[in-house]
């Protein structure tokens, strides 16, 4: 399954019998008959099986060994890449190689670079690394084809897909063969292995599969030898992993004795992004130069893509270990509050509460650091400045939290002051346009500024990374703070936040406050009843949108399509959401330009002098 720039692998451990390659082949053609990935990788010396150990220097057995995968070859039903492992016969000489086919045909021979032979490992008795052959052999003749042979970066005629392969021992390497296959253009490494199970090895073999796809800004595709290769020295637990840039897709569970299969969705777009993004991978490019082998490939794609787990609707906000997240999120936050108010002396801190999400975060926030820094909750200055479209119920919940907390109320009606200033400026006070909606902005901003003058304090912005994104706040009105604290978190972060702060931090009022407060429907309260998420979309949609854009660097054609499979919209309503999205993001770049100080709290971020160095003028064509 191939299309949009995903596709789909499999990592696959067969029963299989040791030394009885015609079963061997057998298990695995029927596997093949039902696979629906694109790449499918079998274990290393799976034709075989890896424990033959002295059976190798038999004849027999590998003349068994390719007949059957001539067999293999001419039965074939899988239209994909299929990569198996076998000891392959090079003038009398074994190397332990990976075959790379596609139908009837053998793309490429790999060998096996590093050899273990220290424990319980003894390769070296049966094979000889390839590090010498490679520089000797470019091709060799194989079943009668003529066959690539040594370092090989394979890649589609589309240019789309690209991939390495090493084998088991190889990653485990200071530098590994699969490294340099990254810095030569493979998107992928394919890893077949026959890695054994003792304590604690499975947290050890996940941390640097993982660790590759990182280092290589790309997958990591790991498949290893199961229970029935067991032997009375050594037992094996079919460990299989998938991984790609840093993530954890997919790994097996241990000690299947059932042919185990895994399927990961590999997103190329991702890697591509990944490393046009980071220096330090292109800074490595043609430093460690290599003998490489190029094999091109022609694979179909398909009509369609089925994921193989929902897409996550809220990528934004942590999925597991919600402790230890809010733990940090909370920690970056408080210490730079705490960095920001002991650097200028500040001593008060204002917030503008409107009893809705942002700020109250921002006064949790400052609640916390008065009381680490040993500043009396009374310095913290909570104002309320309900205007036209002000409800009682968003102003009793902001009153509520700063009673609760029991930090200082200030409460300033303005709307007498916003019509003088109508009057000022010849606004007639009923037409409900920008200037109506700013006007009250402005002036609560005018107001908090003017109040920090007055205590020697810092007006501490509320806005959060999603109101950024979408331009959603008035320009010098509550785009501008003398410092964001909430500016490097997203909408739906905040509402994570402010849960866990709730019922990890504070005592059961507060909690049943910020009950209210999270099912209070998300408004400005510029003008009655107002509604923002009927102006601009669902927040959830609008993050995603957002993660995918600046996390994966997503055209807006694909972004649509993976908005359609996310929250099962038609095509319409998801390119509706990308074309407001992304008309809003270039047109209002000019307000985050001029942006204050903010934290940088995950790993994206909207600040001008940070993360996104764009243009205010960038034109707004589609992308």
């Amino acid at each position: 399954m191939y299309y949009q720039d995903f596709v789909k692998v499999a990592s696959i451990t067969p029963k299989l019998e040791v030394g009885n390659p015609s079963y061997n082949v057998s298990e695995m053609l029927n596997i093949l008959q039902t696979l629906k990935s694109s790449i499918a990788v079998f274990p290393e010396l799976g034709i075989s099986a890896y424990t033959c150990n002295d059976l190798f220097f038999q004849q027999g057995l590998l003349e068994e060994v390719k007949e059957n995968i001539a067999r293999l070859l001419a039965d074939n039903p899988f239209k994909g890449i299929l990569v198996i492992g076998a000891p392959v016969e090079i003038d009398g000489i074994l190397y332990n190689s990976a075959l790379v086919i596609q139908g009837d045909k053998i793309l490429g021979i790999v060998p096996k670079f590093y050899l273990p032979n220290t424990q319980e490992f003894y390769e070296k008795r049966w094979f000889t690394s390839g590090f010498d052959i490679v520089r000797q052999i470019k091709n060799l003749r194989y079943l009668d084809q003529f066959v690539p042979f040594g370092s090989i970066v394979f890649k589609s005629d589309d240019g789309v897909i690209s991939f390495g392969v090493e084998i088991c021992e190889d990653m485990w390497a200071p530098i590994s063969p699969g490294n340099l296959l990254a810095l030569n253009g493979a998107k992928m490494i394919l890893n077949l292995s026959a890695s054994n199970e003792y304590l604690h090895k499975r947290a050890v073999r996940r941390r640097a599969i993982i660790e590759h796809s990182r280092r290589n800004a790309g997958a990591y595709v790991f498949s290893s030898a199961g229970v029935h290769e067991s032997t009375s020295e050594t037992v094996f637990s079919g460990h299989n992993v998938i991984a790609q840039n840093g993530d954890l897709l997919v790994e097996t569970e241990s000690f299947s004795r059932d042919n185990e299969i895994i399927y990961g969705d590999i997103d190329l777009s991702r890697i591509n992004y990944a490393r046009k993004l980071h220096s330090s991978f292109r800074d490595t490019l043609n430093k460690f130069p290599i003998d490489v082998v190029h094999v091109e490939f022609n694979l179909p794609k398909s009509e369609e893509y089925h994921f193989e787990s929902p897409i996550d609707q809220t990528p934004f906000v942590p999925k597991s270990d919600h402790i230890r997240a809010f733990e940090k999120i909370a920690a970056l936050q408080e210490n730079a509050l705490i960095k920001r108010i002991q650097h200028i002396g500040s001593k008060t801190i204002i917030i503008g509460v409107s009893g809705g999400l942002d700020s109250t975060l921002a006064m949790l926030i400052a609640t916390r650091v008065a009381d680490q820094i040993g500043m009396a909750r009374k310095n913290i200055i909570g104002v309320t400045m309900p205007a036209f479209g002000t409800s009682e119920k968003t102003l009793n919940q902001a009153k509520a939290l700063i009673n609760h907390l029991k930090v200082t109320l200030k409460e300033i009606d303005i709307r007498n002051h916003v019509n003088d200033h109508f009057s000022l400026i010849g606004h007639d006070s009923t037409t409900l346009d920008a200037a109506y909606e700013n006007t009250q902005a402005r002036a609560r901003t005018m107001i908090l500024m003017n109040l920090a003058n007055m205590h020697e304090g810092i007006v501490l912005g509320t806005g959060d990374m999603s109101e950024l994104a979408l331009g959603w706040c008035t320009y010098n009105g509550d785009q501008m703070s003398m410092y964001g604290i909430n500016a490097g978190i997203p909408k739906t972060l905040v509402r994570f936040m402010i849960e866990h702060y709730a019922h990890n931090k504070f005592n059961e009022a507060i909690e049943q406050v910020v009950h209210d407060v999270l099912e209070t429907p998300i408004s400005p309260e510029l003008i009655l009843n107002q509604l923002t998420e009927d102006a601009i979309g669902k927040y959830e949609v609008n993050d995603f949108i957002l993660h995918r854009f600046l996390r994966f660097g997503d055209t807006e054609a694909r972004i649509a399509w993976l908005i359609g499979k996310t929250f099962d919209l038609d095509k319409q309503a998801a390119q509706q959401y990308v074309t407001h999205f992304f008309s809003r993001f270039y047109s209002q770049q000019f307000k985050r330009q001029a942006s204050p100080d903010s934290p940088k709290i995950i790993d994206i971020s909207l600040s001008p002098r940070s993360d996104l160095r764009m243009p205010s003028d960038v034109n707004k064509t589609k992308r």
